[in-house]
């Protein structure tokens, strides 16, 4: 009889257990993506931007998440540094961090470009979350001297911190007009597409290493 209570016993304990574990594992996962224009969705229309596009992907592959959109347009990175505590809440368990093609556009220097990037990737990591560091290049008409300052802000700052980088946001669209607005800088529907295409794999392996770590 004493054996059947123990036993009995034991299996509630394990069934509380299993409930306090279940509510932790299966919470929905948190990103939110910080950017400027390319990742507010610049000329697109419901559900055709990167985080509505993104979102759907992984949750069609399985993945509990929400991609909160926190992008502006026309935002430099002296921008995404003054907003970045209040538009990134407490909770959030990644950050796809896209900033820096306005920078550029308006030939600011590279070294003002990295010290505002830089501030965001220190509060990030004060604040333990993660950051999947998506990087922009130079356009060629700067010149040799800007592109090469500019396009190696981001691995810099990916091998300073320790975090994933995804090397360039445009990648696959940059230069393909049927994938373009007609601005020819921002991506249209089909163009977010090729985005999220090519960026899941990255966001995956990001969510998959927050999981293993908490």
């Amino acid at each position: 009889m004493a054996f059947k209570h123990t036993l009995a016993a034991a299996f509630i304990l394990f069934l509380a257990i299993c409930g306090a574990i279940s509510p932790a594992s299966a919470e929905t996962f948190k990103i939110v993506g910080f950017g400027d224009s390319l990742m507010a969705g610049f000329g697109l229309g419901p559900g055709e931007g990167f985080t509505e596009k993104l979102q759907a992907a992984l949750r069609a592959r399985g993945h509990d998440v929400t991609i909160a959109n926190a992008g502006v347009s026309g935002d430099t990175s002296s921008g995404g540094l003054s907003r970045l505590d209040w538009s990134v809440p407490d909770g959030t368990q990644l950050v796809i961090l896209e900033l820096g093609a306005n920078d550029m556009l308006r030939g600011l220097s590279p070294e003002i470009t990295e010290k505002n990037l830089d501030g965001m990737l220190a509060r990030l990591k004060q604040r333990k979350i993660a950051v999947l560091l998506a990087g922009m290049r130079a356009a060629p008409n700067l010149g040799a001297g800007y592109q090469d300052a500019f396009d190696a802000i981001f691995p810099k700052l990916a091998g300073k911190y320790g975090i994933p980088l995804y090397p360039f946001f445009l990648d696959g669209v940059a230069g393909e007009p049927s994938l373009q607005l007609e601005d020819r800088l921002h991506p249209n529907a089909k163009g977010v597409d090729r985005i999220v295409e090519r960026i899941l794999p990255a966001v995956e392996k990001a969510i998959a290493t927050v999981r293993d770590s908490s």
